[in-house]
């Protein structure tokens, strides 16, 4: 059972970082990309996401811990929920924001951490992808380990979500690299490692839960407990900086309603 929700997983996982690498890999591009046309794209992100949250693992939650918990079932859940907001908390708290509207005005916000500022950009990439991958493994996981209870559709959609949202981050490491005077390739392939992240903890978040199934509310509520305070604390007010608020949420609307649709349909 373990080993089936192994390859899905990794598959999932390696997309996200394919789709980081892409984004990195701006720093070749002969003109800048539109902003407006990353706001957007950011905001249908946010809105996939915060479907997925609640239709691929708050939803499940609430089903598997009905069989333990009965009428109490949103205990575990609602401390796992508080439990991965409170952890992306801390790592904000901790390291700045993966921004992908960095500029060099933003440079002073670093200097009192005592390391240069594209390093903590990438500590700051690393530890956010972490839960990212651990919540996408968990989707898979608990998907393949309970067929029952569905939710591959919206696994596969949480892959799509994530996928997007890590398009611009590439994005944010990369440039500002590039701008400090690294050559194109170092800056890309710097930018592009963090990504690497995601496969090894899409993979351990899918053993684990494959393989331990009386942890699934607690972990499936986690993970959306830190998507939703990563789309709420972090993508929604970036699409918003540079007065493209409203086609941002229009396409959050789009990606949210694409998501239900679509979990409804093969969920």
């Amino acid at each position: 059972m373990v080993s089936s929700s192994i390859f899905p997983a990794l598959a999932a996982g390696l997309a996200t970082w394919i789709f980081t690498a892409a984004g990195a890999a701006a720093v070749f591009a002969p003109r800048s990309f539109s902003r407006r046309a990353l706001d957007v794209l950011l905001g249908f992100a946010a809105g996939v996401m915060l479907a997925a949250s609640f239709w691929c693992l708050l939803s499940r939650a609430f089903e598997l811990a009905g069989e333990r918990w009965g009428r109490l079932d949103f205990l575990p859940v609602a401390a796992g929920l508080a439990a991965g907001a409170l952890l992306l908390d801390l790592l904000d708290r901790i390291l700045p924001h993966a921004c992908i509207h960095h500029t060099r005005e933003h440079d002073h916000d670093h200097e009192d951490h005592g390391l240069p500022r594209n390093i903590l950009l990438i500590f700051a990439v690393v530890l956010h992808n972490i839960p990212e991958g651990l919540a996408l493994g968990v989707a898979f996981g608990a998907a393949m380990s309970v067929p029952e209870a569905g939710g591959l559709a919206g696994a596969a959609m949480l892959t799509c979500g994530i996928c997007l949202h890590n398009l611009p981050v590439g994005m944010a490491v990369a440039m500002p690299m590039l701008g400090d005077g690294c050559s194109r390739r170092k800056a890309f392939l710097a930018a592009q490692a963090p990504g690497l992240v995601e496969p090894v903890t899409t993979v351990i978040g899918a053993a684990v839960a494959a393989q331990v199934t009386s942890i699934l509310p607690y972990a499936m509520s986690f993970a959306a407990g830190a998507m939703i305070f990563v789309v709420v604390s972090e993508v929604i007010p970036q699409t918003h900086e540079a007065g493209n608020g409203r086609v941002a949420s229009a396409g959050l609307m789009a990606g949210f309603i694409l998501m239900m649709c679509l979990d409804h349909v093969f969920g």
